[in-house]
């Protein structure tokens, strides 16, 4: 973390002031205000309770100790208020940890989850079903998370638990062999099996009642292990996968397991029983239940009345697989926010089984609408992924083809694209409809706006792609007007990127200092938002350092400052890019270097 010397010398205090007691939680965090100094602490308040003192008085002997021992880095240290220790560290400390910054491999992130696992459960589309901008959500939130806890050192597994068992396969079996022609069969897509599954779902309300009947049929025939009706089952989840892989692989989403219900379907029995010899599921009108009336959370049916499971006995027989072959020190489920009494409910009882070693926890998210109105197949606006990404492409198309490569002169657009062009569009496109989505706490229900989406100006995710542009642009200058002396060994690929350069950072005035000590604070930032499992917590904190980057780019002259600052200048710049290349890489957001 950028600040471990001075949380070092502030637990110091802590412990020495009030010894045995625990103070591992102490921090040091940026200053609300610069009048405050740079750093704040105020953890005097929060120890108020455990120690039964008030805050001032805790502060004033943690002021004293520290005083006596104060590094020399500590320019400035106050007590105020009630309790605050604000703390001014010297220019060259903070130039210090800079450079080092720029030369850590992980980029300031902490290896907090190194030798742990954790299992991550997202997107978890159905089968034979095409993914829709509903899916869009669940899918890059988990990502994602996925990848900051991969960044902080966790062994991650990203599982797709895909809706791929149940009453809907014996509807689609019967669509199947009697709605689709025989061309339809022969080149089977996941539009044909979504085709044929609406066609015989309606067949299935006629009032004879005969073709529901079928279905059943068909479903009791694929439960007991039927050869041809297993055989069209695995067919429908192979093209179902391939079509998820197919949008996944726009989204840059990648699984490591898809384990959809299926998987458990031999371990339910198990868990049921299991459940019954502890005492937990008692029968009632022919189901099984677990009551948890005492802890509010109602009654969780684990066997229904017909013998058949739901998903909460699913989702305890997949923790006992997951704790089985992980051991994982946690595992995130990424779903909407509907569900929130459901993962309550098997969380309990998870944890009444014995599971209470790994740390469940449900990331819920609201819903999103688009223009305005709810996303639902009855209001006729359940727009399909594919037409999605496709409409995001085409309009970033319009904004990469009315620019030239330097971005700032308009240019006729061309009637056929390049595929450059359509490459950027993609990169642009994708990270757009991310980011409108990750720059949003999860729990919030958000509405799709293709204009606030791929702005250049405000707060999207093509306003921090060009910032990262203009940075690889500025460097691509100063490689060419040194002779290379910020050219191949500094930058990748003979100048086209943002990497760190070697050398001081003199930080010369406060506006460098600001961004300085802000660039200090992206590794706590991914661990905060890993810590809250929110991506907008990181989204926030990079649009930030993008205006203070251009605040500081517009009161700064760089490349035409006396050489020394001038260089100094360059490295902080290309130190901003590390950073916000590496911080929009862990939200699934790719870094062109032009736009």
């Amino acid at each position: 973390m950028a600040c471990d010397s001075i949380e070092g010398w502030l637990k110091a205090g802590f412990e020495a002031a009030f010894p045995g007691n625990d103070f591992s939680n102490v921090r040091a965090l940026p200053a609300t205000d610069a009048k405050f100094g740079d750093f704040q602490c105020n953890d005097a308040l929060a120890a108020a309770k455990t120690l039964h003192m008030p805050p001032r008085k805790i502060a004033e002997a943690v002021f004293a100790r520290l005083e006596a021992d104060r590094p020399d880095f500590i320019a400035k240290f106050e007590l105020a208020g009630p309790g605050f220790l604000n703390i001014t560290v010297s220019t060259d400390w903070i130039a210090a940890r800079l450079a080092a910054l720029a030369a850590d491999a992980h980029t300031g992130i902490p290896q907090t989850g190194a030798g742990q696992r954790v299992v991550i459960d997202y997107s978890s589309p159905n089968a034979a079903k095409q993914m829709h901008i509903g899916h869009i959500r669940s899918t890059v939130i988990g990502n994602a998370i996925d990848r900051i806890y991969r960044a902080l050192g966790y062994g991650v597994i990203a599982d797709n638990h895909l809706g791929d068992w149940g009453t809907q396969f014996g509807i689609l079996i019967k669509g199947y062999r009697e709605c689709l022609t025989q061309e339809e069969r022969d080149n089977l897509t996941v539009a044909n099996l979504e085709k044929c599954y609406v066609l015989s779902a309606a067949k299935a309300k006629e009032e004879d009642g005969a073709w529901k009947e079928a279905c059943k049929a068909e479903l009791v025939k694929l439960q007991q292990g039927d050869a041809d009706n297993l055989a069209l089952w695995k067919r429908f989840i192979d093209i179902s996968i391939g079509e998820f892989d197919r949008m996944y692989a726009k989204l840059g989403v990648k699984f490591d397991t898809y384990r959809g219900e299926s998987y458990y379907n031999d371990t339910m029995p198990g868990v049921v029983a299991k459940l019954q010899e502890m005492g937990l599921a008692v029968e009632s009108e022919g189901a099984l239940i677990v009551n948890l009336e005492a802890e509010k959370l109602g009654v969780a049916i684990v066997r229904k009345s017909d013998g058949g499971y739901n998903y909460t006995t699913s989702d305890l027989a997949c923790v006992k697989s997951r704790v089985e072959e992980y051991s994982p020190e946690r595992i995130i489920y990424v779903t909407d926010a509907r569900q929130q009494l459901h993962f309550r409910q098997w969380f309990s009882i998870a944890a009444k089984m014995g599971y209470s070693g790994v740390k469940l926890v449900h990331v819920p998210f609201g819903l999103m609408s688009y223009g305005g109105k709810a996303i639902s197949t009855r209001e006729g606006n359940l727009i399909k992924l594919d037409e999605l990404l496709a409409e995001a492409v085409r309009r970033a198309l319009e904004i990469v083809k009315a620019r030239t490569t330097t971005g700032d002169t308009p240019n006729p657009a061309a009637d056929q694209a390049t595929p450059a062009q359509i490459s950027l569009a993609e990169q642009i496109g994708y990270g757009a409809v991310k980011y409108s989505d990750l720059s949003h706490d999860p729990i919030t229900d958000i509405d799709f706006n293709w204009d606030k989406a791929l702005a250049l100006e405000g707060n999207s995710g093509p306003y921090l792609q060009y910032a990262y542009a203009r940075v690889c642009s500025l460097l691509d200058k100063a490689a060419e007007g040194e002779g290379g002396r910020f050219g191949e060994a500094a930058l990748p690929s003979g100048g086209r990127g943002a990497t760190a350069l070697p050398g001081e950072m003199l930080l010369s005035t406060p506006i460098e200092k600001q961004l300085g000590l802000q660039l200090l604070q992206f590794g706590p930032t991914v661990l905060r938002a890993a810590e809250c499992y929110k991506p907008s917590v990181l989204a926030d904190y990079l649009f930030q350092t993008a205006q203070l980057y251009s605040s500081f780019y517009q009161r700064s002259p760089i490349l035409k400052s006396e050489p020394a600052v001038r260089d100094a200048r360059l490295r902080l710049c290309a130190l901003f890019g590390k950073v916000l290349s590496t911080g929009l890489h862990l939200l699934g957001i790719e870094t062109p270097n032009r736009i």
